[in-house]
């Protein structure tokens, strides 16, 4: 189970529009220590705005740790690669590739797909908003309404938890370039100048009082949780998570996620709550963007629909939402898709809280998407779909249950 402590403030934001000034904010004010882990670094639009704030912290000597995924993230214009260089921005991308056919290699599946920032130990930010600006997207251009997506930033104790998990992944990614060039003890060596191989600068430690930041409306006092996923101890974390919470409701749940592909257990659950007379709402993307996880999602529609479960699409604009509220008290914010990639290879974070008011704030901002944005799925219309969309459906379940296979994994 998730260890809860007491944060001291906890906000939701909503989209880069509330999260970039947020974390822009929050670097600006730092002093000591900045680590960022996200898939996407785009510096399109608002998102140079959060690397210049990077450049601004790095230059009065803060240290600056960006992590990003090797796939998500492509090389940098050369602008901020010299922007980034001369400001001492340290910048490293998580398992590449490589050049040719590497990517057909299963291992290089498990990608980092975590969107965490922690600044001095004292303020983290978890959610599913890549450093990308909401208007914009990579492979669709311009967009006439923003990503519809969600952070939350939480100050006290979980701040600490997560930048000691960073730490460690960027010491291990370090280690890894390093025993790959042969320097292994130098990267040690680095680990431990840098002041968290063993905690022993004490400038990198984090102190009591003020974190600098100014304070954040809507606080309240919850209980929280770091949830995160990897492939060594915490392999099902956030999906137990899921299910145990599911497993508890008693009056309503609703889901917002972009690429929803469950496995049996979680739909099983899904069923069996709507089934015992809980409200199962799920809000799922509506516009195409990726032929599998698009299409392999559909032909789980039909269990769910025969269960009670209500199927609303997002159309909008992209859905890259991944919370969840259950019976008004448990809510859920983080990087984690309830899809095989997100719950069997990916590096994933969530927050889990217990709290209200916060779950007040997130079901009412979710049921104002379902009314004014989404479109429900009628069972009716779903059993009487065209058999090329049948097709289309079940060639890519089979598609994502072969690539399952191929890494060894069971779903």
């Amino acid at each position: 189970m998730p260890s809860f402590n007491k944060p001291e403030t906890l906000q939701l934001l909503q989209g880069g529009q509330a999260l970039f000034p947020a974390l822009v904010q929050a670097f600006d004010a730092a002093d000591r220590w900045i680590q960022l882990e996200t898939y996407i670094f785009d510096v399109h639009g608002a998102g140079a705005d959060v690397a210049d704030a990077l450049v601004r912290a790095a230059r009065r000597g803060v240290t600056v740790q960006v992590l990003v995924d090797a796939v998500g993230t492509g090389l940098l214009p050369a602008e901020w690669r010299e922007k980034f260089s001369a400001a001492g921005v340290r910048w490293c991308a998580y398992s590449p590739v490589g050049s040719g056919l590497g990517f057909l290699v299963p291992e290089r599946w498990r990608r980092l797909h975590r969107k965490l920032c922690v600044v001095d130990e004292q303020i983290v930010f978890c959610g599913g908003i890549n450093v990308l600006d909401d208007f914009y997207d990579p492979n669709h251009g311009e967009l006439q309404a923003p990503r519809f997506d969600f952070a939350v930033a939480v100050t006290g104790p979980l701040a600490a938890e997560a930048a000691e998990a960073m730490a460690l992944l960027w010491w291990r990614v370090q280690a890894g370039y390093s025993a790959r060039q042969r320097h292994l003890n130098e990267a040690w060596e680095k680990f431990k100048a840098a002041g968290y191989g063993g905690r022993t600068d004490a400038s990198l430690l984090a102190q009591p009082g003020d974190s600098g930041l100014a304070a954040l409306p809507g606080l309240s006092r919850p209980k929280a949780a770091l949830v995160l996923r990897d492939n060594l101890r915490n392999r099902h974390s956030i999906e137990r998570a899921y299910r145990r919470a599911i497993g508890k409701a008693r009056q309503e749940i609703i889901i917002a996620n972009a690429y929803f592909l469950p496995g049996g257990k979680l739909r099983r659950a899904l069923m069996r709550a709507a089934r015992r007379g809980v409200r199962v709402t799920l809000l799922l993307q509506g516009k195409y963007e990726y032929f599998m996880q698009y299409h392999a999602a559909r032909p789980v529609y039909g269990a769910l629909l025969a269960a009670g479960v209500e199927i609303h699409e997002y159309s909008t604009s992209f859905l890259h939402a991944k919370v969840a509220v259950v019976d008004g008290h448990w809510a859920t914010v983080g990087s984690s898709n309830l899809d095989p990639l997100s719950l069997l290879l990916a590096r994933e974070a969530n927050v889990v809280v217990e709290d209200r008011a916060f779950a007040s704030e997130l079901s009412a901002r979710l049921r104002e998407a379902v009314m004014h944005h989404g479109v429900r799925i009628d069972p009716a219309v779903y059993g009487q779909r065209p058999l090329g969309r049948r097709i289309q459906g079940w060639m890519a379940y089979a598609l994502m249950r072969l690539a399952l296979l191929l890494t060894g994994q069971r779903y």
